[in-house]
């Protein structure tokens, strides 16, 4: 037996070594930095959808249900002719059930064939379009009122009760007690040009 004690080539085969090292960690870290890049990306368009969910629920709860108890108390077709096919920027396209006033003015239990999924587009009472920067920009939005609690709110703008005195004719105000109608609504917001790209609320509104 002879023991060889040859080392020819050990610093090349330690130098592969540690540039395969150097190399499984560059590339891991290359991996991280394009999921994080990815996940951003995938952040920025879920917020962009949020934000313009949040921009349709402002639309619905403060400027459609409450035109559609008071001004077009009688017909949806001033609201869609405003917002439907207006000019500018306030015709955003608005479509309407024909369900959405019995959905406003009946308890659930008497919507009859109505759709109370909790799906905003699967049979949406109101869907609009939120205009961006470019067709890239714009946001479809869909709403969907999936629960009725009807209240005692007066609608019509006119105090028919006249306030009580009492009998020494310094008595305050009798009214009856306030129950606003409490209204369900899904809320779903998501880029025109990639359904994918959206973001759901569920909203409890009191009117």
């Amino acid at each position: 037996m002879k023991t060889l004690k040859n080392q020819d080539g050990i610093a090349l085969v330690t130098a592969l070594m540690f540039t395969l090292i150097c190399l499984g960690i560059v590339a891991a870290l290359m991996q991280m930095l394009l999921l994080q890049t990815k996940l951003s990306a995938v952040e920025k368009n879920y917020r962009n959808s949020l934000e313009a969910a949040y921009g349709g629920t402002e639309l619905v709860t403060k400027e459609f249900i409450p035109k559609l108890f008071t001004n077009y108390s009688t017909s949806i077709g001033p609201l869609l002719a405003a917002y439907g096919t207006g000019t500018g920027y306030s015709n955003i396209g608005l479509q309407a059930s024909s369900g959405l006033r019995t959905k406003l003015g009946s308890a659930t239990s008497d919507w009859g064939s109505l759709s109370k999924t909790l799906d905003a587009k699967d049979t949406p009472d109101l869907q609009f379009l939120l205009k961006g920067t470019g067709t890239n920009g714009n946001f479809k939005v869909y709403a969907k009122i999936v629960d009725t609690v009807p209240g005692n709110s007066d609608t019509t703008g006119i105090d028919y009760l006249d306030s009580g005195v009492g009998v020494a004719g310094i008595g305050s105000g009798i009214a009856p007690k306030h129950n606003p109608a409490l209204y369900s609504v899904e809320v779903t917001g998501e880029r025109a040009v990639n359904p994918k790209e959206k973001a759901q609320l569920s909203v409890l509104y009191a009117f």
